[in-house]
């Protein structure tokens, strides 16, 4: 855990967060998401945290482990196909982390997550947050479509709006 990282936490604050990404953005993407869950059994969460504060700061908790504890806390592993997925953007560390339940990371693997946080990176350091967030989106819906196929039924399990922490 370097003074850097922690400097940059704790000057990142939450209306930084809410000028990148403004009620209408929020809503954007939580329509973003009902869209693309129209195409697929999956469940699609978005999570954005300014900064980590506390214990978890100073323990040196990395982005991976904070979007572990969000998936577990927002019980996005309860899906009764195993086929939730978060994304999770740190917003201090711009790091972005995708934590996939079982059913589809089985199907997708780490690198093929990882594809699509580097892609949603290159967007955010182009200060396209929105853009970038749509592109994780709609990614990720084309691997649950392909191993999850919608079969006409609206089982939307989850909430779709995204979570600001």
């Amino acid at each position: 855990m370097g003074m850097a990282r922690i400097t940059k936490h704790l000057i990142v604050h939450r209306w930084q967060v809410r000028k990148l990404f403004p009620p209408p953005v929020l809503e954007r993407i939580g329509r973003e998401i009902t869209a693309c869950e129209a195409s697929h059994r999956g469940q699609i969460r978005f999570v954005v945290e300014g900064a980590l504060d506390g214990a978890p700061l100073f323990r040196g908790q990395s982005a991976r482990e904070r979007a572990l504890d969000v998936f577990s806390q927002l019980r996005i592993w309860d899906t009764e196909h195993n086929n939730g997925v978060l994304i999770y953007l740190l917003l201090a560390d711009r790091d972005v982390e995708i934590v996939a339940d079982r059913g589809i990371n089985a199907c997708v693997g780490p690198g093929g997550w990882e594809q699509i946080c580097r892609a949603m990176e290159a967007q955010f350091r182009q200060n396209r947050f929105e853009e970038g967030v749509i592109f994780g989106i709609r990614a990720i819906g084309k691997h649950l479509a392909q191993h999850f196929p919608g079969d006409g039924e609206d089982a939307n399990e989850l909430p779709d709006a995204p979570v600001v922490l």
